[in-house]
């Protein structure tokens, strides 16, 4: 008669409870040894990044296309398969911000492709000389409030002069094409410089910042570093505009630092927003009896979203650039999903706060405008203290 014999027990290696699986249920160890040949760490290191990559496709597509159905699976237990909503929102935070600081390439703008807008057409309704430097001294107006902007118009400035470039060019070919051969049009001391293209702007003697920089922060309640700290920071603020006032290479070198310093800020900044939205979203619902934690995946998850279509807005927009020589039509195309992408971002945002916290239309819209108005702004608020924090070091 054969006769069964029993397995011997294993107990695991690090606080010898006795194993019934491959991990310990008591301390988590794992029953397989790290001393193993080369071709079996591949083997394990290749079957964890699968395993990685697989909850990355269960993930994307509904954070993308499904408004709150990954914070409803979540709040539901059903978590393994999808990654962790922190993971996935830092992970695309990085990447968005990455590919949007490659995409302003070595000119950036502060406004993007529009900012600084001239219309050069509109010399051709003038019948006169007179009329074409009236028109002239339209345009330049319109690029004041650009160039009036504090550290922005600074930092546009490159822009502007091309802009205003342009201008004068155009006005100067409708003058040759009305047969006057005197091209003798509005210089910049006429055309209402001021602001950063004004001689002297950076200088003047009674500028808020340099002044603050020529004398020592001294606040009475401070601790002295924290004062010392201060000062230093005036003093590098007042630098950094000076250099951006200085125009040339030097100007270039500064507008490129700061542009590099402000997108390696922006992920710092959105992680402090993140806890600013949940509380918020907690005022908003206090009624609700949700935990702030669920208030909190919530914000994780409607970050993720937007950071994954900004980094697909980055990705449209420079495949509509590179594509529109070549083939204009499908570049066209790509406009059109990106301006459905654009539209889609508010529309999700509204369906997932209305799937998640189950209430009526009407509260759910309310709701949604004073979450957006209240979040909105202390996003300006955060923003400004970074660019402000970036001009400082």
């Amino acid at each position: 008669m054969n006769e069964l014999t029993e397995a011997g027990k294993l107990y695991c290696a690090n606080c010898t409870t006795p194993l019934e699986g491959e991990f310990c249920h008591h301390c988590g160890q794992s029953v397989h040894s790290v001393l193993k040949p080369v071709h079996h760490m591949l083997e394990d290191g290749m079957d964890m990044f699968l395993h990685v990559d697989g909850r990355i496709l269960h993930t994307l597509p509904p954070l993308l296309a499904k408004p709150g159905f990954l914070t409803l699976e979540y709040f539901a237990g059903r978590r393994q398969r999808y990654v962790a909503p922190f993971r996935v929102m830092f992970v695309l935070c990085l990447m968005a911000f990455f590919a949007a600081h490659l995409a302003v390439g070595e000119r950036p703008m502060v406004f993007g492709d529009d900012a600084v807008q001239v219309d050069v057409d509109a010399f051709k309704q003038a019948r006169t000389p007179a009329e074409v430097d009236q028109a002239l001294q339209r345009e330049l107006a319109h690029l004041q409030p650009v160039r009036n902007l504090p550290a922005v118009g600074k930092m546009a400035a490159s822009d502007i002069q091309e802009a205003e470039r342009k201008l004068r060019k155009a006005a100067a070919k409708r003058r040759a094409e009305l047969g006057d051969t005197s091209i003798v049009l509005l210089g910049p001391a006429t055309a209402g410089t001021s602001g950063a293209n004004r001689p002297g702007a950076a200088h003047r003697p009674d500028d808020p910042i340099k002044l603050l920089a020529q004398k020592p922060v001294q606040i009475r309640w401070l601790p002295d570093f924290i004062n010392q700290r201060l000062t230093r920071a005036a003093k590098r603020l007042s630098d950094n505009l000076d250099a951006l006032d200085s125009g040339g290479e030097r100007a270039a070198d500064a507008q490129e630092r700061l542009i590099s310093q402000l997108f390696s800020a922006l992920p710092q900044t959105m992680l402090l927003l993140l806890p600013l939205f949940a509380l918020l979203l907690k005022v908003v619902y206090l009624f609700r009896r949700r935990l702030y934690m669920e208030h909190l995946i919530v914000a994780l998850h409607s970050h993720a979203f937007l950071f994954l279509s900004l980094l697909l807005v980055v990705v449209l927009t420079a495949l509509k650039g590179w594509l529109q020589p070549h083939a204009a039509w499908l570049a066209q195309g790509l406009g059109w999903v990106r301006l459905a992408l654009l539209v889609w971002m508010p529309v999700y945002l509204l369906l997932m706060q209305k799937r998640v916290y189950r209430q009526g239309w009407p509260m759910t819209i309310f709701k949604y405008l004073l979450v957006g108005y209240c979040y909105s702004f202390l996003l300006g608020m955060v923003l400004a203290a970074g660019f402000v924090w970036t001009l400082a070091h």
